[in-house]
């Protein structure tokens, strides 16, 4: 009961809230999409004003931070390095996504704390990921809508996700190192590229627009890999073998998930024909630039700029008759008024009300 007098009462409603000057299709203007106005165009490749694709390539040091074992050990880094490259496109102003390929190497170092013997490990990680990224424009959200200055400088956020694959090695003094007598070998992981590989990442950077082609950008990323064999520490916390946790490195801190972090320096090249890129396009401030133009200009009203030089009371910017003889009444156009359409003037005309003969001064012969 209750919900057939709700369909009877939105009845009307539905009936009537469509726009009245809707068209029935989409592809004419107005329609129910233009929320009324008349003046709108099509949305195609054609009707865009910015250029929105771009390639990002770049690279810098790498370090494993937060893992059991880290690339800063006895107040030394051990630096590594990656590269990336990504293909990118702008979707609004403040949001952009990128498919991102990146590989690089870690080198890092930890030691023991049940395990003398083995001394000061040192472990490499060899990784490719390949990810989605999405890209904030810090700069076009928090930017004053009354800054009117040149747009050069640019904080972006960055978030995504991916799958990598890697490799490591540890090699130490004791357990894990090559030896055949007796037989050993270093602790090594080879992990495949796939879903079980997933990892996030998150970052700054800071672009500067340096021609309407290339962006430099200054770029800090963390990744976190969601592994705690991405350092080289081995399988697990627990190793059901003779040597026991006199091997386990992962034991050397309560970190389950080890994180590295990028430095990099890249370049982006902007594809298109257009002048500007949407990444530097601030919709709001140029709404507020151009009514700030509209507010301080003074509009002057020209009357009459050529004058009306048969003094006929129409301006010559549009008289159709600029040589009316004084005196004569004239239509909007300027043009002298012939009531008979006897071909003589209202002015000269004797009979304005008959037509008659020029040579009898507008007047009909007898």
């Amino acid at each position: 009961m209750k919900l057939g007098l709700l369909l009877l009462a939105a009845l009307p409603i539905a009936t009537y809230a469509q726009d009245s000057i809707s068209v029935n299709s989409t592809n004419e203007y107005p329609n129910t999409f233009s929320s009324g106005s008349a003046n709108i165009q099509k949305f195609d490749n054609k009707a865009r004003k910015f250029n929105d694709w771009s390639i990002s390539i770049g690279g810098g040091p790498a370090v494993m931070a937060f893992a059991d074992l880290t690339s800063f050990y006895d107040k030394k880094v051990n630096w590594g390095w990656n590269a990336y490259a990504s293909v990118d496109k702008q979707i609004t102003h403040t949001f952009g996504l990128s498919l991102q390929y990146q590989m690089g190497k870690t080198n890092q170092q930890g030691k023991l704390p049940n395990n003398p013997a083995a001394g000061v490990a040192d472990a490499w990680t060899e990784y490719q990921q390949v990810s989605l990224l999405g890209d904030i424009n810090l700069s076009n959200l928090l930017r004053r809508v009354d800054n009117y200055s040149h747009y050069r400088w640019a904080l972006h956020g960055y978030i995504g996700a991916g799958f990598m694959g890697y490799k490591t090695e540890l090699i130490d003094n004791d357990a894990s190192r090559w030896s055949t007598n007796p037989p050993r070998i270093p602790i090594m992981i080879d992990q495949k590229l796939g879903i079980e590989s997933f990892f996030m990442q998150a970052g700054v950077g800071l672009k500067y627009n340096v021609s309407k082609l290339i962006d430099i950008e200054a770029r800090m990323m963390y990744i976190n890999s969601f592994d705690e064999e991405f350092d080289g520490g081995g399988e697990g916390r627990a190793l059901e073998n003779p040597n026991g946790d006199r091997i386990n490195y992962n034991l050397i801190n309560d970190s389950y998930s080890d994180a590295m972090m990028t430095f990099n320096l890249g370049l982006s090249f902007k594809l298109g024909k257009h002048q500007t890129h949407l990444a530097w396009h601030d919709p709001l401030q140029e709404v507020y630039y151009r009514a700030n133009l509209l507010e301080n200009t003074t509009n002057e009203l020209v009357v009459c700029e050529k004058g009306d030089n048969d003094n006929d009371g129409v301006c010559d910017d549009w008289d159709r008759e600029l040589n009316t003889p004084a005196g004569a009444r004239v239509d909007g156009a300027g043009v002298a008024l012939d009531m008979d359409l006897d071909g003589v003037i209202d002015l000269y005309d004797k009979c304005v009300t008959v037509p008659g003969s020029p040579n009898n001064n507008g007047c009909p012969t007898n």
